[in-house]
């Protein structure tokens, strides 16, 4: 790998971050507009929770990837030893592992109540070894009143619970940065605006990956205009706050007075990652304005585009916020340069192929749009139709 001296974290924390972020955006999407009640949910929650489960599994080989011996990462573990490792186990670090555990529970299980009405569905259609396996996860569902009741219960309480888990999570993620006193991190802005910028990028990698679900599982009828204006809007909304995020970055830096901080922004902007950071302001603040228009919000092909920039502009955030940081520190002396390897940038790549293989399967072996609760909001014509429930 580049990593060297000033530079410890380079592409694979990165990636972790990002990936984390993705993921704490999905199971939040799907409980919140649960709570509220929003009609356009019942589409697209399904896809977001799975793009959550594999968004944490695919964080989760990141931070083996960084440490390198994986067979020798026990010895992070703080237990008396000869080799003079004596690992801090009150580190944010430490924190990661326990939170992002908890939230994988919660999201898997969330995930996975919610198909069960689904997977009892394919049940009664499957033949051989499938309708095998679906009776196994189905739980032997009948979809008796009794059933639905606790159904219902058991998910809104598991709703009310990742509702706050998801925001104290990602929060728990950012003060890996805000404990630090690295110039540009140390800053309390940092939980909102991580928690703003995981909303922004998941509901990005939403509209990217319905896009072609829509089109090659013909779900027009079922994903319409109306559901990618929403999560347009709320794009929209997400990006103004990590706008306004950085702009208070920017202001608070000229404002402290204090050199290091003031060169580390200036580092961003003019340095030699001055492009990383400037692919970073154009994805996540100039391309989403165009959000704006009603016209580009209603287009399928724009917002796919749009969808598509912000993820990117969301990587190179924390390439940026971690890179750029590290590489400029308190003494000039110290300050060095991180040219990512072939070998990063393909495992960079790998994790988008791992991610995309879960999905494939996911939309293999699972409706990809629940179909109980779609039965509720399709037009009156097709209720009771052989396409209704096909």
């Amino acid at each position: 790998s580049g990593l060297n001296a000033p530079v410890g974290w380079g592409v694979y924390i990165t990636t972790f971050v990002f990936w984390v972020g993705i993921a704490h955006s999905g199971t939040l999407i799907s409980a919140i507009l649960f709570l509220f009640r929003a009609p356009w949910r019942q589409a697209i929650y399904r896809a977001s929770e799975a793009m959550t489960v594999f968004a944490v599994m695919t964080a989760g080989l990141f931070p083996l990837i960084h440490v390198g011996r994986v067979w020798h990462a026990y010895w992070l573990v703080p237990y008396p030893n000869d080799r003079f490792l004596w690992p801090n186990f009150r580190s944010p670090l430490v924190w990661d592992v326990f939170a992002i555990t908890t939230y994988f529970t919660v999201s898997a299980v969330f995930f996975y109540l919610g198909t069960i009405p689904d997977l009892a569905a394919a049940r009664d259609h499957a033949r051989g070894l499938r309708k095998k396996f679906y009776q196994i996860i189905s739980l032997g569902w009948r979809g008796t009143d009794r059933e639905w009741h606790h159904f219902s219960k058991a998910y809104i309480y598991l709703a009310a619970l990742a509702t706050p888990l998801v925001l104290s999570v990602h929060s728990v993620v950012s003060w890996d940065f805000a404990m630090g006193i690295v110039p540009g991190w140390h800053t309390t802005i940092f939980a909102p605006y991580f928690v703003a910028g995981a909303i922004f990028s998941g509901v990005a990698l939403v509209i990217t990956l319905a896009v072609p679900m829509r089109k090659f599982f013909g779900l027009e009828k079922y994903l319409t205009v109306k559901h990618f204006e929403a999560m347009a809007k709320l794009c929209m909304l997400t990006s103004a706050i990590v706008l306004y995020a950085y702009m208070t970055e920017y202001f608070l830096a000229w404002y402290s007075g204090e050199p290091p901080e003031r060169g580390s922004f200036w580092n961003r902007v003019f340095g030699h990652y001055w492009w990383a950071n400037w692919i970073m302001l154009t994805c996540n603040g100039l391309i989403p304005l165009m959000l704006w228009f009603r016209r580009v919000r209603r287009s399928i092909a724009a917002l796919f585009v749009i969808s598509i920039f912000i993820n990117i502009g969301m990587w190179f955030e924390r390439f940026v916020i971690i890179v750029t940081s590290l590489s400029h520190e308190y003494e000039p002396w110290a300050w060095g340069l991180y040219r990512p390897s072939v070998i990063e940038m393909g495992i960079l790549i790998g994790s988008f192929c791992w991610f995309g293989f879960w999905f494939l399967l996911f939309t293999r072996l699972l409706p990809p749009v629940a179909i109980a609760e779609m039965k509720e909001v399709v037009p009156p014509p097709l209720r009771g139709s052989k396409e209704a429930t096909s």
